[in-house]
């Protein structure tokens, strides 16, 4: 059983190689998940799940891989939540011609999603209704559905506090948009708040999953300390909504 940490750094040394340098982060992927050659064969993938065609409404993670599939989500019309960068300013929401035509490339953008998109709270979404698809990139995935991001946890937290409000649950298809070289044969161990996913898409298959087990559910308090809490816009707005100190 390898370790997340050791998973993580040759799955980096492979990802390399593949990978779109970030213009602030280079290829630093301790801060950041890279677009890498071959997603918009991945993004298809996606968008030809029945799940992308009845979506009403998405949550994508701010991961530079998922740039093609906002724009694709933009020009098709579909509306998603996305969280900004590791949270500090919230979420925000994307929706059906907000855009102007010709603007999605930029919009897809984080840059672009500052401002094109409506800043939403955890309240502002639940008026909205469920997620009818979560889609998230990564930094390895083993072939059994664990998922790992860049170290930090951010789309645990995000799922934690969706579940905790109804936004998502057990039946939510959540997928993970991958480079191949991304995706690991061994078992990763997982812990107490780690995702595993429904499907894989790759720039060469869609991996479909049956998930053994049940997912996590809410937000693990204990884990967090008061400093997370108060610099995480989301976090602060839920604990005042479950009282917590």
């Amino acid at each position: 059983m390898a370790s997340s940490r050791v998973v993580r750094q040759r799955i980096w040394e492979k990802l390399a190689l593949v990978a779109r340098p970030d213009a602030r982060y280079h290829l630093d992927f301790a801060e950041f998940i890279p677009d890498f050659s071959g997603s918009d064969a991945a993004t298809a993938r996606i968008a030809a799940l029945p799940a992308y065609a009845t979506s009403r409404l998405a949550f994508l993670t701010p991961d530079n891989s998922l740039l093609p599939l906002r724009q694709r989500m933009l020009e098709d019309g579909k509306a998603f939540v996305v969280s900004t960068y590791n949270m500090l300013r919230g979420f925000r929401l994307m929706t059906p011609g907000s855009v102007p035509k010709g603007q999605e490339r930029f919009a897809a953008w984080l840059e672009g999603i500052e401002h094109f998109g409506e800043a939403v709270g955890l309240e502002g979404i639940s008026r909205l209704g469920r997620f009818d698809l979560m889609v998230t990139g990564a930094s390895a995935v083993s072939a059994d559905g664990i998922r790992f991001g860049k170290g930090h946890g951010f789309f645990d937290l995000e799922w934690g506090m969706f579940t905790d409000i109804g936004l998502a649950d057990d039946a939510t298809p959540v997928a993970a948009l991958v480079h191949d070289v991304q995706v690991v044969d061994e078992k990763l161990p997982p812990g107490e708040t780690d995702i595993v996913v429904d499907l894989i898409a790759t720039p060469s298959r869609l991996i479909e999953l049956s998930r053994p087990t049940r997912r996590p559910r809410g937000i693990k308090w204990h884990l967090l300390t008061p400093d997370q809490i108060a610099a995480t816009p989301p976090l602060r707005e839920l604990a005042r909504m479950r009282g917590v100190a």
